[in-house]
């Protein structure tokens, strides 16, 4: 057997939909309801509460409003692809399942390392995140972490590129989260789930409440000009190729906004991770997936649209925009409650990530890719991969403990955007390849949808800084080496290969 063969091998739909009826199936117990509050309490969290003010600040301005729509269009185009693949093959796995029946095992590996990447990283930004806002609503009671358990050791210079030493030992905060959520993760997913159900609940609550009562105190002056840094800001692996530059070098426009600010529409793709836990897969999944997207792009736009009203572009906080919003409105209650609500809702978020990458990990377990004792361990009482959700835990509180948000940010971001345009390619794929299969949702206006999603999400990724495209290829040969170390030899595709031969 050729090693090509095997590396270009895919798994057909017929075995995609036999593995459903198996044994070591995880819970169904999702419906619409809950499926789009797992998309929202994914996608509301650190992109709004953190992103937003630095974007608007350093990149955008008010034009941010259109970096939010440009993002969030980009987002449509991929979410009605995965939406597609979700009705079709309902197991668990995501992106990763959707490329290896279409692309092969190969670039299925890719995409499964990928995806653990997006999540994992994406927990960790989070969770950075978290602890920032957790310390500013304590700091209200005159509780004060020691400098040595408040941040990383690290942080980095963007005005000079390299990592400086803090005075800090171990982000506390956020490594006491995540076993937290590592804990509530083992014991299931029907607890997981009611917990993020409060959550959402809390901070969508907050979100309406920024945008009715910051609506009062909207100046319209102060979306003049509208955008600073221009319409533009594309680059080519950093180069600058429309727009302005600013003094590192860097894009900045609305085009470039949409490429950073792309981090707080992570999230809606891990609905699809849990098809194999919903009740009805094939309707509730689409569902999930595109009505979360939708109910957060206006969310988003509309609470843009009062911080940059509320406070000129230049005088946001780079840190709590939203919260400092309503600081310098003379409302100081206004900004303990939407810290507060910060807290809660970068607490789904992190809950959600959290959740899939160990669902990833099992898809690739009962491929062969990974160990499956390990990896495809389901617990006989919660019915949770248990040995991999701690796996994850441990790595993503190393992470969070030890490293700076802005190291982490970007690169979450160029995962997400690959694994996109990756399941974009899959449905023109499989369009062709499997004409004849039963889809119970079909991403509209094909071939045009999965083509725009290719082309939008390559825009975003170039125009991320070219040290991003350095990490995820360094991630990328990392995996590789476990592929062709593992996975190779033990891919239960190898084997069907090797019974046929």
């Amino acid at each position: 057997m050729s090693m090509s063969r095997q590396l270009f091998a895919t798994k057909p739909l017929s075995v995609l939909l036999e593995e459903l009826q198996g044994e070591q199936r995880l819970r169904r117990i999702l419906g619409p309801v809950q499926l789009s509050a797992l998309g929202i309490g994914a996608i509301i969290g650190a992109g709004i509460f953190v992103a937003t003010g630095s974007a608007a600040h350093n990149v955008a301005g008010p034009a941010l409003m259109l970096s939010y729509v440009v993002a969030g269009i980009t987002c449509i185009f991929a979410a009605l692809c995965y939406a597609e693949f979700a009705a079709m093959v309902p197991v668990a796995g995501s992106a990763y399942t959707y490329a290896y029946a279409t692309l092969g095992e190969m670039f299925a590996w890719i995409i499964g390392w990928d995806l653990i990447l997006e999540y994992a990283v994406g927990a960790a930004t989070v969770a950075n995140g978290w602890s920032g806002y957790f310390q500013s609503v304590i700091a209200k009671f005159g509780i004060q972490l020691p400098a040595a358990l408040a941040g990383p050791p690290i942080v980095y210079d963007a005005a000079h590129g390299h990592f400086v030493a803090t005075q800090g030992i171990v982000n506390l905060p956020a490594v006491i989260v995540v076993a937290v959520v590592t804990w509530v993760l083992v014991k299931g997913i029907q607890e997981s789930a009611s917990f993020n159900a409060a959550m959402v609940g809390l901070k969508v609550a907050a979100v309406f409440f920024v945008i009715l009562v910051g609506a009062f105190y909207v100046n319209p002056e102060n979306w003049h000009p509208f955008a600073p840094y221009g319409m533009s800001g594309l680059s080519f692996f950093g180069k600058p190729l429309m727009g302005q530059v600013n003094t590192g070098g860097q894009p900045v426009g609305m085009l470039a906004g949409a490429a950073i600010i792309f981090f707080a529409y992570i999230g809606f793709d891990s609905v699809s991770t849990h098809a194999e836990e919903a009740k009805n897969p094939r309707r509730d999944v689409p569902i999930g997936i595109i009505s979360s997207l939708v109910i957060c792009t206006v969310l988003y736009i509309a609470v843009v649209a009062v911080l940059t009203g509320m406070v000129p572009y230049d005088r946001i906080s780079v840190d709590a925009g939203v919260s400092d919003a309503f600081k310098q409105a003379g409302l100081p209650w206004a900004e303990f409650i939407i810290a507060a609500a910060g807290v809660a809702g970068i607490t789904s978020v992190l809950l959600v990530l959290m959740l899939s990458a160990p669902r990833v990990f099992l898809a690739m377990a009962r491929d062969g890719m990974v160990p499956k004792s390990f990896f495809g361990d389901v617990h006989p009482k919660f019915k949770t991969p248990w040995k991999s959700t701690i796996l994850i835990g441990v790595f993503v509180v190393f992470l969070a403990g030890f490293l700076p948000i802005d190291a982490l940010l970007h690169m979450t971001n160029i995962g997400t955007l690959f694994a996109f345009l990756i399941v974009c390619a899959a449905v023109l794929i499989m369009r062709r390849t499997n004409p004849d299969a039963e889809r119970p949702f079909r991403a509209p206006f094909y071939p045009v949808v999965p083509i725009l999603g290719i082309l939008s999400c390559l825009m975003l990724m170039f125009s991320l800084p070219v040290e991003n495209w350095y990490r995820l290829l360094g991630w990328l040969l990392i995996g590789f080496v476990i592929y062709f170390g593992y996975g190779y030899r033990h891919s239960a595709v190898r084997a069907h290969l090797q019974k046929e031969s």
